[in-house]
Order: C-alpha cells, then structure tokens, then sequence
C-alpha cells in the first residue's frame, strides 16, 4: 500500500460505496471531439442517486459516528446534491438530518424550488430550514452552528458538516480515494483530466492523490461551476494547504498544478449558459448519457473550451470526472 493510502487508514470512514466506479470509453465524442475521451462514472456511487458527494460523506460520517452523532446538519443550494447525499447516507445509518437551503440562485420557479432534490429531501425524510442569502459561507455556517446549539439543549448529538474552507476538507479524502481508483483502473494515464471545481474538494482531493499516487503525467483541469478563477485560486491552495496539514503529509505538487478555466461560468452559478446546454445536448445524443445544469454541463464544456484555445490538443487521452448531480435536472424544467 502507497502512504498516501497508508494515511488515510487513520480516518474513519463509513462505507457508502460497494466498490470502484466505471471508467468507460466514449467512443461517439471521441470522433466528434477528435481525443480519445474516456468518463469515470461517479454518477454510479450508488445510495441516494449517487454522485461525487457519496465519496466526501464516507469520511464526514465516520468522523460523525466516531463521535456518538444522532443528527447531522448540512447547508447547500436549493437544488443541492449535497444535502439530499447527506440524508440518504445519514437514512442508511439511522441518523436524522438537518438540511439548511441557501437561495443562491435568483429568479427561479416554483419546479426549481419544489422538485429534484428538494423533493428527494423531503422523500428522504429531512428538516428543513432555510437561509436568506446566497454567498455567505460563514453565515450559513453559523445557522447550522445555532441550530445544533438548539438541538443539544434537546438532548440530542448534533453533528456540522460545515461548508466554509476553513474548516477540515474531510471530504476531499474521499478523491484521494477515488485518485487510488483511477490510477489502478488506467494505469497508462492521461493526457488531461477535467472536472467541476466549486466547493473545491473533489478537485483538491483528486488532484492530491493523483500526484500522492506518483500519477505525474497529465494535467488536471478544475472548470469554475460556482466562483471564477480569481477567487477559486486562492480556495484550492487553502485546500492543498490543510490536507498537507490534515494528512501529516507534504504537498505531492507545485503551484504548476493550479490549472482553472472559468470559460463556462457565465451567467452565474445553477445558471445555464448556451456552452453548457450544448455540452449537456452532446453528452445525451452522442453516448446516452446524462449530465446535470449545475456541475457537469458546465464541466464537460471545458472540453471544447480548452480544444478551442489549444490547450488540450486533438488525439489527446482525456479523462471527464462525471460527478453526478442527476436529479437537479428536474429542478431545471423551465431551463430546458
């Protein structure tokens, strides 16, 4: 076993996944992108529609059980995969969860406020509450704070699954992870591997283990779904910062790895932009696969983003990190 793997070994983890994910060719956008594109299907991690947030709630929940947790409480969008993983997981180990809506997004329908995941977290069993503003971290971070101080006076053992960067990146141990995945599954490498970046643990996480794992050929590109590069900068090296901290374990990497595209951010974030729909239309009619409006839409149309500028060259192996987030799409019915 690596070091990298070794360390790991002395966090606790609740088991979520029944095993490696996918990696799969996409024979039909190879041809029409002219690269030999392949897609790890984190799609498929299983409970409560799956998606990448499956792999960061292991880490958190095990820490969360380590602690004699009944109630976990989490903060995201409306239309968050996060907070609907979070009650699925937290169902499996019969916790109760707390799921707190920020409005992120403006000028959205009574579908995007009551369908997808926020019918699924209903479903699921969850509280709500909700916070009035979209951008405040540390506010949201702040009201589930105050809500378990409330619920401890109960009697009960609440556990914060904070939002803000400051806080230990639990989660991003779970793409270190899914790095040990990708390196055994395609051990030739890759030219070029693209993903989401938003609230930068997958992307830091993945980007750590790859180099951990002595991956070194093949650049990692993070594509801005929520902030844009100047602020999504600073965010990751935090991240890379306090894993080296978290992990006891140097940074594998220099600043050569901080690689952001910020081409399919616009209008904003949960907002499509026309890159994006064309980028969700190629993966459905090409290879029958979905994507979602939030994440990986705009993620895969970094694809033809960096074919335009040049900086992925055609026959180029390329790796798409498909992070779930399926359910959002039917949030988005006015969108689409």
């Amino acid at each position: 076993m690596s070091d990298i793997m070794t360390a790991l070994q002395s966090f606790p983890r609740s088991q979520f996944l029944g095993g490696p994910t996918p990696l799969e060719h996409l024979p039909r956008l190879s041809e029409h992108f002219d690269v030999d594109l392949w897609i790890k299907r984190d799609d498929l991690t299983g409970l409560g529609f799956g998606g990448n947030k499956i792999r960061q709630l292991e880490f958190y929940f095990g820490d969360a059980l380590t602690s004699g947790a009944d109630t976990v409480l989490i903060t995201g969008a409306v239309q968050s995969n996060y907070v609907r993983a979070a009650a699925a997981c937290a169902n499996r180990l019969g916790l109760k969860t707390v799921i707190q809506l920020e409005n992120r997004v403006p000028d959205m329908d009574d579908t995007y406020r009551q369908n997808g995941n926020v019918l699924l977290g209903q479903m699921l069993g969850a509280e709500f509450m909700h916070y009035p503003v979209g951008e405040d971290e540390a506010g949201a971070d702040q009201a589930l704070r105050d809500r378990a101080d409330q619920l401890r006076a109960e009697g009960r053992n609440p556990y914060v699954i904070s939002l803000g960067a400051d806080n230990p990146p639990l989660g991003a141990l779970g793409y270190i992870r899914a790095a040990d995945e990708i390196v055994t599954q395609a051990p030739e490498g890759f030219d070029a591997t693209i993903l989401a970046t938003g609230s930068g643990q997958t992307h830091a996480g993945l980007i750590f283990g790859l180099r951990a794992l002595g991956h070194k050929t093949g650049r990692v590109y993070g594509i801005c779904v929520r902030r844009g590069p100047a602020e999504q900068v600073p965010r990751i090296t935090k991240l890379w910062k306090s894993l080296e901290k978290l992990l006891d374990y140097p940074l594998p990497f220099d600043h050569h790895d901080m690689l952001i595209w910020g081409g399919a951010l616009a209008p904003g974030y949960g907002q499509l932009g026309d890159n994006a729909r064309q980028a969700l239309a190629d993966m459905a009619r090409f290879e029958g696969l979905f994507l979602d409006p939030v994440y990986t839409a705009k993620a895969f149309a970094g694809l033809p983003g960096l074919l335009a500028d040049g900086t992925i060259q055609p026959g180029q192996r390329v790796l798409f990190l498909h992070t779930g987030g399926l359910p959002a799409l039917f949030g988005y019915q006015g969108d689409l």
